[in-house]
């Protein structure tokens, strides 16, 4: 048999053919191009500027004979490490998607998306429609030879270097916090101002208020008392409004600062690519700081306060720090209204000490202000029950008309649409107001018009731009609840379905599940 190494092998250069369409693109068409671009809020220079993207993108794409602008995308101060809120990204993505754009421009990987798994989702998802993304600084084109694996090893870089970032950042805090070095936002409680070293200086005429708060709880006055006092008083809340709540009373009694001391790490983030936080409940480490300032209170009143708060929540049944266990005890806890004042009824116990004894739900505003304020009387609590088993046990015994008029009523409901005319009318008035924000911004890099001229007009298109883009997504919003209401409906529709015979007592799971309120109009 001849030896291979007898043949002479004989190379001919196959030349390039030209096709008409490659990928679905037609050759000599121009490319439709679009750039997205992040500005971050920390960076104040010219050249990161939304407007000098604008020019950058505009010159770059100018330049190529075989490109076209379509338009140009841009998130303004949102971390790069979760797509949620990059409301601009997704819409570039939506169009890309929906065949108007061919390639993407953007600087870096980092700009593009600092978390990989959304990267690689992103690109891939393109790529399945031939689109391609240009990163600039990498100089990578995820279309061409290789881009995928090179775009997965730098985008691993960018997530770690993200999560670097967050590592050093949370050390950094807690380093400040191991030396007692405090930063306080003033803004969110009251009593205090900051000087120009950036410490605790009591503000004297809040800090009254804040010994009015800590003295009347003492006295025996509840959350709600202190509330309604302060905002009788038409004092002020932190937040400037004349309307005060329980829960604020609660915040102020639990605000360890009142007696000079800080209490830092109270909420962590568990999440550093989507930012996420959440109560400290002893997973991380916390520090105390005494004496951090000069104190509103003395320390024995703030104890004083914190043991009558566990005393009342005792008397209650309830457990201190417990509050949402407490308020779900009670199969009608949050459910039951009156049907006169519309406040929510509470649950009392009549005559706890003798046989007689019995458990009522009444009006909140009864209990508070008196007959004169709303004359609803108590009900017993078996009436309540008594009622459900009765109005269930109709239904149930009406089911299948119950069932009809219910389903076409939800359905009419799911197809009432937002006008679709005025739909369009928006998307077409957002779109002209977009191209002419980028007119604008394309004048005044080419014309340099007046900065007062150009800050103005460019507030008015940019102001009117966003209330057109939230009357959109308030339209979107329409459309995506009719989904929650139709998967209501099945709970529904499965909860009396599921049974088999009408209820003979109280039957707390299907209540939970049939029932959001149930409004009470007992005799006056």
């Amino acid at each position: 048999m001849a030896s291979n190494s007898a043949v002479k092998k004989v190379v001919t250069v196959i030349p390039v053919k030209p096709v008409e369409v490659v990928k679905g693109f037609a050759l000599g068409a121009k490319k439709r191009v679009a750039a997205y671009c992040r500005v971050s809020t920390d960076l104040k220079e010219q050249e990161t500027s939304f407007e000098s993207q604008v020019q950058h993108y505009t010159d770059t794409i100018s330049k190529r004979s075989d490109w076209e602008l379509v338009d140009i995308y841009a998130d303004d101060g949102i971390s790069g490490t979760t797509t949620t809120k990059r409301t601009e990204f997704l819409r570039m993505i939506n169009e890309c998607m929906a065949g108007k754009i061919d390639m993407v421009i953007t600087k870096s990987i980092s700009r593009f998306a600092r978390n990989t798994e959304d990267c690689l989702h992103f690109v891939r998802k393109l790529k399945d429609k031939g689109i391609a993304v240009y990163f600039e600084t990498e100089n990578i084109d995820t279309l061409g030879s290789g881009g995928e694996l090179l775009l997965t090893i730098l985008s691993g870089m960018a997530q770690d270097s993200s999560r670097n970032q967050s590592d050093v950042t949370k050390w950094g805090i807690l380093r400040q916090f191991e030396s007692g070095r405090v930063l306080v936002n003033t803004t969110r409680f009251l009593g205090y101002d900051k000087n120009d070293n950036g410490e605790l200086v009591i503000n004297e005429e809040q800090a009254e208020l804040v010994r009015r708060v800590f003295t009347e709880y003492l006295e025996g006055k509840s959350y709600n008392a202190i509330a309604k006092g302060l905002t009788k008083d038409k004092v002020k809340t932190v937040t400037g409004n004349e309307k005060w709540w329980d829960s604020t009373i609660s915040g102020m009694l639990e605000n360890e600062k009142y007696y000079g001391a800080a209490l830092l790490q109270k909420t962590i983030t568990v999440n550093f690519l989507t930012h996420k936080r959440t109560s400290n409940k002893g997973q991380s480490q916390k520090y105390m700081i005494d004496e951090n300032h000069l104190p509103i209170i003395a320390k024995e009143l703030f104890e004083k306060v914190q043991d009558e708060k566990e005393r009342r929540a005792l008397l209650r049944g309830n457990l201190v720090g417990d509050r949402h266990k407490y308020s779900s005890r009670y199969p009608f806890s949050g459910k039951v209204f009156c049907g006169n004042c519309g406040n929510i009824f509470k649950r009392r116990q009549w005559n706890s000490n003798n046989a007689s004894k019995k458990v009522v739900w009444q009006c909140k505003t009864y209990i508070m202000d008196g007959k004169d304020a709303c004359g609803a009387r108590a009900v017993d609590e078996n009436a309540l029950m008594d009622a459900f088993v009765r109005m269930f046990n109709r239904i149930y015994e009406n089911r299948q008309s119950f069932i009809k008029t219910m389903t076409e009523n939800i359905e009419t409901i799911i197809l009432l649409k937002p006008d679709i005319r005025e739909t369009e009318a928006l998307d077409e008035r957002i779109e002209e107001l977009k191209n002419e924000l980028k007119k604008l911004i394309r004048f005044q890099v080419s014309n340099n018009i007046d900065s007062e001229v150009y800050n103005e007009e460019y507030k008015s298109i940019s102001g009117e731009l966003e209330e057109m883009r939230k009357k959109r997504l308030e339209h979107d919003k329409i459309i995506e609840s009719k989904d929650g209401l139709k998967q209501r409906l099945d709970e529904i529709l499965e909860t009396i379905n599921s049974r088999d015979s009408l209820l003979e007592e109280f039957d707390e799971e299907i209540f939970n599940a049939l029932v959001e309120k149930y409004w009470c109009a007992p005799r006056q």
